[in-house]
């Protein structure tokens, strides 16, 4: 729902100063207008992926989701347009900040400039030169054998803040198995970047892979950094569970980033793409499911679930109140990853949307249909619910 820049609910006004959020989800960038005032929301639009749409680069059979960088520039730059139109010409230059959420753990592999190699000629076609979603499975042998290399390695577990356990969807096995299968991008990859992380590179104009600012939220419950063991897993663990990963890690990053913090001030150039103002900070990015608890009264006992595409379970507790201990059972357990001074404990379930999407078509090939071409969606939940209520 779009409103007027005059009134908003209740009739109070709006006339500015805004902020902008920038959420890069599975199918669109949705953004979203807010009053820097009262928190009221000013306007919105959603704009999907265009190639991601079409079905491009991916192959469910063999668990690939690639997603390519333009993707995420053209809906980007649909979505702010449209967050404006219906706004007086004014609405852009009263924009006082953004702030960026996306998918995780969604990687890219890139040039010694931060450029995505698949914007480069030689891989414009390439799915392992795209950004890999989240869900993007390929990794499963990968995430095994790091998890068995952190169980048998000694006095540090790097996987003791993650539950023991590595998934397919986090950083390192997708970046090794990227490289244990695709000999051209292995070979062309300086460092690779998280979606989160790019997408504020992008905005503020430095995409230099070893000084742009790393999100502590990707970074924590993705990339198993940790201030215990002085942020990544060392070289030696990870050069001994492959090779290849040898010399990965320092062309990454030491330093990580709460989400309050800016990765730095909007570029002239994309002002003038998105009708902004130029030096309007552009905070660090954050994983999507990460931002749900900043608009809920904080408490110690209120645990948090942000549902989508996954169904993300989020306590926020007092440092005091974990110590050094790790929680069994958990997919992550990081200082800073939701509120700066917090420590988030995470679990949930990363097949979510999907599952209910897959469920749905199942259940709708048993109705019977009818001329007009079968039930909907909304006929079919119409019938669970019914069903449920029994």
């Amino acid at each position: 729902m779009t409103y007027s820049n005059t009134a908003g609910f209740g009739g109070v006004a709006m006339d500015g100063p805004y902020v902008m959020g920038m959420d890069f989800g599975t199918d669109s960038v949705r953004v979203l207008l807010l009053d820097a005032q009262t928190g009221q929301e000013v306007s919105s639009a959603v704009a999907d992926y265009p190639r991601w749409s079409a079905g491009e680069y991916c192959n469910p059979d063999q668990r690939q989701y690639s997603q390519h960088p333009s993707d995420y520039l053209e809906a980007m730059k649909k979505a702010v347009k449209d967050t404006l139109q219906n706004l007086d010409g004014t609405a852009g230059r009263k924009v006082i900040g953004i702030a960026v959420d996306a998918t995780g753990s969604t990687i890219c592999a890139v040039d010694r400039h931060g450029c995505p190699l698949a914007l480069e000629e030689e891989f414009a076609d390439n799915p392992n030169a795209m950004f890999l979603l989240w869900k993007d499975n390929r990794a499963i042998e990968e995430a095994e054998e790091i998890t068995e290399a952190a169980t048998k390695w000694g006095k540090v577990n790097y996987l003791r803040y993650n539950g023991g356990v590595c998934s397919a969807e986090w950083f390192w096995p997708k970046i090794l198995h990227i490289l244990r299968h695709d000999q051209a991008v292995r070979e062309n990859a300086f460092s690779w970047v998280e979606l989160c992380d790019w997408v504020p590179a992008i905005l503020t104009g430095n995409t230099d892979p070893l000084s742009m600012k790393r999100s502590r939220s990707a970074s924590g419950h993705k990339a198993l950094w940790q201030p215990e063991w002085g942020g990544l897993p060392p070289e030696d663990f990870l050069a001994a569970v492959d090779p290849l990963l040898e010399g990965v890690r320092k062309r990454l990053y030491e330093h990580t980033y709460t989400a309050d913090t800016p990765a730095g001030t909007l570029s002239r150039r994309w002002a003038e793409e998105l009708n902004l103002t130029g030096g309007i900070p552009v905070s660090v990015g954050t994983l999507d499911g990460h931002v749900g608890p900043l608009n809920v009264r904080l408490s110690p006992t209120t645990l948090f679930k942000t549902i989508g595409t996954s169904a993300v379970d989020l306590l926020i507790v007092e440092p005091f109140q974990v110590g050094n201990r790790a929680i069994g059972g958990l997919m992550g357990q990081v200082e800073g990853s939701v509120y700066p001074d917090r420590v988030t404990l995470e679990a949930g379930q990363g097949a979510f949307g999907d599952v209910f999407a897959w469920f749905n078509r199942i259940l709708r090939e048993y109705f019977t249909y009818s001329a007009e071409g079968g039930p909907s969606t909304s006929d079919v939940f119409r019938f669970l619910s019914e069903q449920a209520a029994q």
